[in-house]
């Protein structure tokens, strides 16, 4: 598929879309070959081949949507049915660690068994992150950007919690290598003036990638500290989401064609409109770059804060 690309002193050209299934293409071939690391780890096998699995499906399902344009009430439904063969797989524990001043103001163990609980919440949870980063888009380098961002702070995060080939944080490095090197490949090619779109297949892939890396690492709360700006643009977006304010199909700024700038939109409820309207009209690079800055510095706030955490449990 090709889309029109129209800026201030160009004219409309002819982008290819989806590109995003390349990257995903190169980054199943490259996590298939790390199987031999578990050669003799059966269980860890399967999870990891779960989490392929898992991984797989949403590639799948990010270029049908790209080619189908499918309803938003599917896209909600078949993160679900792609996270099963991971929330199935999954062999670890399903407690979490209760703060210490909630310890005793309500007097419970420091440790407490979610059970069934904690299943429905890793499977929320990987729906959470397949569309954030689908609705937190519509700039050139932005869905990339982000991505990669994100992707590198998780990498940072379990290299510095690796503790012996058996750690669960092994499986999270073994998949997001690969994942930061072929999104690299694609920002490269993505950031302004684009000469690709990612499409909904990256956007899915990504996400369903950081839902597994959470998964089989055990970390889960982390990654959703370095979804902050995901998070702010969901909620800020929950009255269209939820048909209370009319959400147009794509809700992009307005493009200047006198200045070259993107001016926001009120009635466009994102963060992308929500920042130009902080902070006026700004070219497409500069706006990408701004929200780049603030996912990086976001991402830091979120080592900040599990280093606080760790000190009061």
């Amino acid at each position: 598929a090709f889309s029109a690309c129209v800026c201030a002193f160009a004219p409309a050209l002819q982008i290819p879309e989806s590109l995003g299934i390349v990257p995903g293409s190169v980054y199943l071939i490259c996590v298939i070959f790390y199987q031999v690391f578990y050669i003799t780890s059966p269980s860890r096998l399967v999870e990891y081949n779960a989490a392929l699995a898992s991984v797989c499906f949403m590639i799948f399902l990010g270029f049908a949507d790209d080619v189908l344009d499918l309803r938003w009430r599917y896209k909600l439904v078949l993160p679900t049915l792609a996270s099963l063969p991971l929330l199935c797989a999954y062999t670890g524990h399903t407690t979490i660690i209760v703060p210490k001043f909630i310890r005793e103001l309500i007097g419970v163990d420091k440790l407490f068994d979610l059970g069934i609980i904690y299943y429905m919440y890793m499977g929320l949870f990987a729906v959470f992150c397949t569309n954030s980063i689908n609705i937190f888009a519509g700039i050139n380098g932005l869905e990339a950007g982000q991505s990669f961002v994100i992707a590198c702070a998780g990498l940072l995060f379990s290299l510095l919690h690796l503790d012996g080939s058996e750690d669960p944080d092994l499986s999270s490095i073994l998949l997001l290598i690969p994942f930061i090197a072929t999104t690299l490949g694609l920002l490269y090619f993505n950031w302004y003036p684009s000469q690709v779109f990612v499409g909904d297949t990256f956007t899915y892939f990504a996400g369903m990638t950081f839902a597994v890396v959470a998964i089989l690492g055990h970390n889960t709360e982390m990654m959703l500290l370095f979804f902050l700006p995901q998070i702010i643009n969901f909620v800020y977006s929950l009255p269209q989401l939820f048909g209370i304010v009319p959400c147009p199909r794509h809700r992009l700024p307005k493009l200047n064609m006198n200045t070259g700038k993107l001016e926001g939109i009120k009635s466009n409820m994102n963060l992308v409109n929500l920042a130009l309207l902080i902070l006026g009209p700004q070219t497409e690079q500069t706006l990408c770059v701004i929200l780049l800055v603030f996912q990086t510095l976001c991402c830091a706030l979120a080592f900040w804060v599990h280093a606080m955490f760790a000190q009061i449990q």
